[in-house]
This record gives structure tokens, sequence and C-alpha cells, in this order.
């Protein structure tokens, strides 16, 4: 699963905001942790289209 989610990481790293929005909010199987470890590499002025997203 750490295997995995360095993938994850590096693909979510290398997005755009709307790749980032969308590997945030279909990936499953995540540790809260790992949520946090992504949120805090998604671009704070983005945040309300990623709450928006997540509905």
């Amino acid at each position: 699963m750490n295997q995995n989610f360095q993938e994850i990481k590096e693909k979510f790293n290398a997005a755009d905001i709307d790749e980032k929005i969308e590997i945030y909010t279909t990936v499953q199987g995540l540790t809260v942790e790992q949520y946090k470890e992504l949120l805090r590499m998604f671009p704070i002025k983005y945040l309300d289209r990623l709450e928006k997203a997540m509905g």
C-alpha cells in the first residue's frame, strides 16, 4: 500500500488543479494521515474548489 501511496503522491504532485481534485475525491483506501498529506500538497487558494467537489 505504501508503494501505491507513493505513486499516488507523485501523480498528485504533478497534476493540475482539476486532476488533483479528481485524484483526491476518487482515490480509495487511504488512511486519514495519507489524505492529510495530499491535502498539504494542495494549493490553499483552490481549497474552495476542492470543498465544492467533495459536496
